[in-house]
């Protein structure tokens, strides 16, 4: 993208108060999953003396059934939740630009190849396909961050195609071809970079997507595993004293909540950014 271009679009994502709330949402989990070492506790530390405390001035967020501060591990489930996040995507990201920029590019064979291999991945519900392969694997952080990224970029994918079906006549693609440019210097320098803008929103909704996904296997008890604090199995801890302790479902349930609606809005005002129909 020209500097022109970027300058534009941080104008026009400047100018869109959701896009602004979900960027400060964004930035401060960032921030305090960076901090969490800094001004929280030890997260596995066990004071039984304290368990169970409602949230009060030592422990913001209260305690769990073992003492445990649940602000604390909060902090550092957010490590988690932004790691697996993050990593899912780029693998997701990776796959579906280079499978949509190959079949996009060259069309014939390798395009039919590619796309009915999309077609049979996306007849499989995404989250059972996940279940079924962690059932044949060790659950871990790092198995859930590469599964979830293996089964998320059929969309990419199918978006960059587009954009290269689209852009591959362009006048300055054939210029490139015609002084003799190789395929890889057509496909990386010269058309990926007009036909990063789908995949950027794409793979921001796809942040939220993954942490929402990481959670719900943490939930089950399949993903990352106690005493590693995930907001997923936060939630499934709490829910044994729902009734009587109601911060340890509440709490995590919230990050959850305020982490995936906040990718959304800033996917979202990206989005409405880079489309030139709607005007400032």
């Amino acid at each position: 993208m020209s500097s022109f271009f970027r300058e534009v679009l941080w104008q026009r994502l400047r100018r869109n108060r959701m896009a602004m709330a979900g960027a400060a949402i964004v930035l401060t989990m960032f921030l305090l999953a960076l901090l969490a070492s800094v001004i929280g506790r030890d997260p596995g530390a066990i004071d039984i003396a304290h368990r169970l405390q409602p949230p009060g001035f030592d422990y913001p967020f209260g305690t769990d059934d073992l003492g445990r501060d649940v602000f604390v591990r909060i902090l550092y489930g957010a490590r988690i939740s932004l790691l697996v996040g993050f990593v899912a995507v780029g693998i997701a990201t990776f796959s579906g630009i280079l499978l949509g920029a190959l079949a996009g590019y060259y069309g014939r064979w390798i395009d039919s190849l590619i796309m009915r291999f999309v077609d049979i991945m996306l007849c499989f519900p995404a989250f059972f396909l996940i279940l079924a392969v962690i059932a044949f694997l060790k659950p871990s952080i790092w198995n859930i961050m590469i599964i979830i990224g293996l089964t998320s970029w059929m969309g990419v994918a199918r978006l960059v195609r587009a954009e290269f079906l689209s852009l591959r006549e362009r006048d300055f693609v054939l210029a490139a071809q015609a002084i003799g440019a190789k395929d890889a210097r057509i496909i990386f320098r010269h058309i990926l970079p007009n036909a990063i803008s789908p995949v950027l929103v794409s793979a921001t909704l796809g942040v939220a997507g993954a942490i929402l996904t990481e959670s719900a296997l943490s939930f089950l008890g399949i993903g990352v595993q106690p005493p590693t604090p995930s907001w997923g199995n936060m939630l499934i801890a709490g829910k044994q004293t729902l009734g009587t302790a109601w911060w340890l479902s509440v709490f995590p349930g919230m990050a959850i909540l305020i982490t995936v609606l906040g990718y959304n809005l800033l996917g979202e005002g990206i989005r409405d950014a880079m489309d030139p129909r709607i005007k400032d």
